[in-house]
């Protein structure tokens, strides 16, 4: 399923978390985001800033050992539900658990570790993939790729993102 892609370059973690905030703007309840990237790429700071963007209550940290943390709105919009699937190994068995499904078509559902595990929750979804950046030195420069997919990303602007 092609899809509609923007390539970012962050180089801090506030630029990262600004991009979420960003990402946020583009966001609506029903919208399932992917985050893929290894340890420490940024994915949780990325969602952080989402949740600034969307204006909802409490500190969005790393789900790891929680799996999924819901972060109700504080105004009229969508809440956010963050989940991970690092240590999921079942794929989508075990996301039902999460009962994620049920949240989507009133939440923003952001997945870290999702890629092979919750695609099949709907076929418009977005995909982040953080990339380090080979042979940085400070290690905070990172290559963000994000992929619209579905009928519900065809037509949105995704270049807003590297203005």
């Amino acid at each position: 399923m092609p899809g509609v892609t923007t390539e970012v370059t962050v180089t801090s973690p506030e630029q990262m978390q600004e991009l979420g905030r960003r990402l946020a703007k583009l966001l609506r309840a029903g919208d399932l985001v992917m985050l893929n990237g290894e340890l420490g790429a940024g994915k949780t700071t990325l969602t952080r800033g989402l949740g600034e963007g969307l204006g909802v209550r409490g500190a969005v940290t790393s789900p790891t050992f929680v799996i999924a943390r819901v972060h109700p709105s504080l105004g009229d919009g969508p809440p956010l539900v963050h989940a991970d699937a690092y240590r999921l190994g079942g794929g989508l068995d075990e996301m039902e658990d999460l009962d994620l499904d049920v949240s989507l078509p009133e939440s923003v559902v952001v997945v870290e570790w999702g890629e092979g595990k919750v695609e099949e929750l709907t076929d418009d979804r977005l995909h982040v993939v953080i990339h380090r950046a080979v042979g940085d030195t400070t290690d905070e420069v990172r290559h963000v790729t994000v992929t619209g997919l579905g009928e519900r990303w065809a037509t949105v602007d995704l270049g807003v993102l590297s203005a």
